[in-house]
């Protein structure tokens, strides 16, 4: 067992090499600080990037309808594709990976309360929307699009926090009707989060069954949005793609290599390129951050070495007097890991710390659009992964001069100066 005597000597140890102790855990703690730093900096740049995504579920497809450029079974080119009921069809029911789906019609309007009124796009969407898009309504705010109000075309509308500021200023929006064009009256049963700090103008929501009675001549719609599952690879979205490239070919009579019949959005497949280069970032990161930690470790073990020489003659004397091999062993052992890990959790709650601080004047500060620098911080199992690396490194560092003084002869120890 370690007890308080070990503890007494090995700080007793520490005391009379206090420079030499300070200049190697120095080096330990610059090694856990530069470690703690760059994977901070390599996590603000993911976080920066994936902020782009967070409108979006991270699986997300998205469909254009385009023009032909290309004749196809005596069909000419320069044809319009347009979306209807049969492509909703087609991606809701006979399609296994695609699990929410949603249409969407655009329409710019003006929406007036009283005296109040501003300008904004109308998104004609199914209840799904609220899962590819990541639209959450808070309690006590009402509640998104059911599929009651696509099926009974609705007149009802889900709008952002901009526009009860506008239009409602302090009163509650709730069961009230704002006035659109063409004094198209909407009901309003829902305030929807928008944690888009950079989105200026966001949009309202109603169901795509009314967009489509008011705005598009009662037929078809502009996009489809769908979210899949089960691809997890690179190669298994580029197969999905081109297999809805078939399909959609198929149903509307165009070649499946015409690019600009049919245009595809892949969230999920884009999201793949950027996690494959975040973690190849972070591997580097890593190499290096454990390089220099590693430079502090070699710099224990030499510190080490030079102590057992140092030590020689006690080390002797102690076995002469019946100290055993494993006692010499856990005391050199123990004083590495404490070197280490004391060192070690100074360099980490110091780049803990001015993360924290950077990440904090970041939030505060004021901003003109979209960073791709954001709350560069570590998480709790980078800390925790650190912290067994410490002991690890403590305990490898010390393990050499530790068996070194265990092979100490206290005859050939009485002889050393």
């Amino acid at each position: 067992m370690f007890d308080f005597d070990s503890l007494r000597e090995i700080f007793s140890t520490i005391s009379k090499n206090k420079l030499r102790t300070f200049l190697t855990s120095f080096a330990v703690a610059w090694g856990i600080f530069m470690l703690i730093i760059l994977l901070a900096a390599g996590n603000g740049l993911r976080n920066g990037v994936t902020s782009n995504f967070a409108r979006r579920a991270q699986n997300s497809v998205t469909l254009w309808p385009g023009w032909t450029s290309m004749p196809y079974n005596g069909l000419p080119s320069d044809r319009q594709i347009k979306f209807d009921h049969k492509d909703y069809d087609l991606i809701r029911n006979k399609i296994p990976e695609v699990e929410y789906v949603s249409v969407r019609l655009s329409q710019r309007a003006t929406l007036s309360y009283e005296k109040e009124y501003g300008s904004w796009n109308l998104e004609g969407v199914s209840q799904d929307a609220t899962y590819i898009n990541n639209l959450k309504v808070a309690n006590g705010n009402g509640r998104f699009l059911n599929k009651m109000d696509i099926d009974n075309r609705r007149k009802v509308i889900v709008i952002s926090p901009d526009m009860k500021k506008v239009l409602f200023k302090d009163q509650d929006p709730i069961d009230k009707y704002v006035v659109a064009d063409n004094n198209i009256a909407y009901q309003i049963i829902g305030v929807y989060d928008n944690e888009d700090i950079y989105d200026n103008n966001p949009p309202a929501y109603i169901p795509f069954t009314t967009a489509q009675m008011l705005y598009n001549k009662g037929y078809g719609f502009r996009r489809i949005d769908f979210t899949v599952v089960g691809l997890k690879t690179k190669e298994a979205n580029e197969k999905f793609v081109e297999s809805i490239r078939q399909r959609m070919g198929k149903l509307h009579s165009f070649d499946p290599s015409d690019r600009s019949a049919l245009y595809v959005r892949n969230t999920a497949e884009d999201m793949l390129e950027s996690e494959n280069i975040f973690s190849t970032i972070t591997f580097f990161i890593i190499i290096v951050g454990a390089a220099s930690l590693m430079a502090g470790i070699v710099g224990v073990g030499n510190i080490m070495l030079i102590t057992v020489k140092e030590r020689t003659r006690e080390i002797g004397i102690r076995k002469a007097i019946g100290a055993t091999p494993f006692s010499v062993l856990k005391l050199i052992i123990f004083e590495a890991i404490m070197i280490t890990t004391a060192a070690g959790y100074i360099g980490m709650v110091l780049g803990i710390g001015l993360t924290e601080l950077i990440s904090t004047a970041m939030e505060n500060s004021p901003s003109d659009g979209p960073s791709v620098f954001q709350n560069p911080t570590v998480d709790l199992a980078t800390v925790i992964w650190s912290t067994l690396a410490l002991i690890i490194a403590g305990t490898v560092a010390g393990l050499i001069p530790a068996l070194k003084a265990t092979r100490v002869s206290p005859i050939e120890a009485m002889r050393a100066e």
